[in-house]
């Protein structure tokens, strides 16, 4: 046995021998391959950089100067004018309170996703949409070039909304507002009130005729209206100045144009807050009906604005992302940004409803006093029996609960013949159900319930400077969808393409 062992031992150090032998004399051969697969791997690293960082170009890329103006860049774009005039108006159509529910859902579930792969795409490849889309496939080029189209006919019709705040703004430095009072008209005998203005209002008569200056049909051109094609020229102006030196320039101007509308926006809460009917706009405007909650067009609605809010797809998100070092915590800024977003929405409907609750509360006292007049009128002469009305109403100082006893009473006495008295149910409910949004919420609603504040015009500036960042903010990033894929693909130069 032992010597069986020995033959087996000698067997296997032969094998040994063997096998180093043969390591030896392929060492030559397998270094050789070794170096050309090192040369292969780096010669694909190479390639890689040349194409995802740009050798050269990657040098020279300019950088956010902190991280701070990264995020307020993402919050500018991300926070518009949607967050003020679209926001509120879907609340209050898809059942008050309710709504947040599916927003907050389809914000968790599609919306930070989304913006988290375009974060993450733009810091990777350091490139606008068409670098980026060229990148993942030559074949997908086409959609980076249809985000820059977007982007170019959105920001046609953005900066006139800032042209038209402008002219607002400029116009805010009077007392009283220019839109306070219908105009009078003076002809040879006698002056009066302009009838069109009369039967509408003053800030809507303002808006489409001091301002817009439009024409009775599509038909007739109307001339060119020189104070908001100056105003839209100042806007522009601002852009160009802006964004002529990308980045560096832009960046600057956010910690302005994307803090100035939060401060605005609180000091709008705490001012509405004071104002008679603001807690009854509140109320109205976060009372849940759930019922509602189970038609799909909410949820659709709720997806529409989460993709719009976000700026998801114009190019934007990718532009701003693509400045960033390849280790910036882009997930974490996802969140972030996202939750400003929705923070922002929720305060700016606040705010809408808090004034427009204010607003409500003054058209319902007009309402009541001129109702009571006719009461007052048909019980002169005999229409209306007195021993219907309560002894303890006072119609000379008569409260909305009084008055709505009345008319309760005077709609049941008079069934057959009440709809030829031509009284009206004064319901600050009624008021606040008719829903507005866009121009009609920021030059109509808003603008005519700053009238009725202590010194308007110092809010009115407020709000239209407001209404400017926040148009500007929404613009850099749009403007910047547009010049830095162009720039990164076609190498001109950023001055003169802005």
């Amino acid at each position: 046995m032992p010597k069986n062992s020995k033959v087996v031992k000698r067997e296997l150090d032969d094998e040994v021998i063997e096998s180093v032998k043969d390591l030896l004399s392929n060492e030559d051969s397998s270094d050789d391959a070794f170096k050309k697969s090192e040369l292969m791997v780096d010669d694909q690293e190479e390639k890689d950089v040349d194409v995802e960082e740009g050798s050269d170009v990657e040098d020279e890329r300019p950088a956010w100067n902190s991280k701070l103006q990264y995020i307020l860049a993402q919050v500018g774009f991300s926070v518009g004018l949607g967050n003020v005039w679209r926001f509120p108006y879907l609340c209050q159509k898809n059942g008050g309170g309710a709504y947040l529910v599916p927003y907050l859902i389809l914000l968790l579930i599609v919306g930070i996703p989304l913006f988290f792969l375009e974060l993450a795409v733009g810091q990777r490849i350091r490139r606008g949409s068409i670098g980026v889309w060229n990148y993942i496939s030559p074949k997908l080029g086409g959609i980076g070039f249809a985000s820059c189209v977007v982007c170019f006919f959105v920001a046609l019709y953005y900066n006139v909304i800032i042209g038209w705040s402008l002219f607002y703004f400029s116009q805010s430095f009077q007392h009283p507002l220019p839109w306070d009072q219908c105009p009078l008209v003076k002809n040879i005998s006698r002056t009066f009130v302009e009838p069109e203005c009369e039967k509408s209002s003053a800030t809507t008569y303002y808006w489409y005729r001091e301002a817009l200056n439009i024409s009775n049909s599509l038909s007739e051109s109307g001339g060119l209206n020189w104070k908001m094609t100056v105003c839209l020229l100042a806007a522009w102006v601002m852009v160009c100045l802006a964004m002529i030196k990308g980045i560096q320039s832009s960046g600057k101007i956010m910690y302005f144009s994307s803090l100035f509308p939060y401060v605005v926006l609180l000091c709008f809460l705490i001012r509405g807050l004071l104002l008679n009917g603001s807690l009854d706009g509140i109320r109205h405007m976060f009372t849940p009906k759930l019922e509602i909650m189970l038609e799909p067009k909410v949820w659709r609605e709720a997806a529409t604005q989460v993709f719009f809010a976000l700026g998801l797809g114009f190019g934007g998100v990718i532009a701003f992302s693509s400045y960033n070092k390849r280790d910036n915590n882009c997930h974490f800024d996802a969140v972030l940004v996202s939750f400003i977003n929705f923070f922002t929405s929720v305060l700016a409907t606040l705010v809408v409803f808090a004034v427009l609750g204010f607003k409500a509360n003054i058209i319902n006292e007009k309402c009541v006093i001129q109702n009571s007049e006719k009461i007052l009128k048909l019980l002169k002469i005999g229409n209306l029996s007195h021993d219907m009305i309560p002894h303890h109403i006072n119609f000379s100082s008569i409260t909305a609960e009084d008055y709505n006893l009345v008319y309760d009473i005077i709609q049941k006495v008079k069934e057959e013949e009440f709809d030829s008295l031509g009284l009206k149910s004064c319901q600050i409910e009624d008021e606040l159900n008719k829903a507005v949004q866009g121009t009609g919420l920021a030059f109509i609603a808003f603008t005519e319930a700053m009238t009725h504040f202590p010194a308007s015009p110092f809010w009115s500036v407020m709000f239209f400077l407001m209404l400017v960042n926040l148009g500007l903010g929404s613009m850099f990033g749009t403007i910047e969808g547009i010049i830095t894929p162009i720039v990164d693909t076609f190498k001109v130069r950023k001055e003169i393409l802005t």
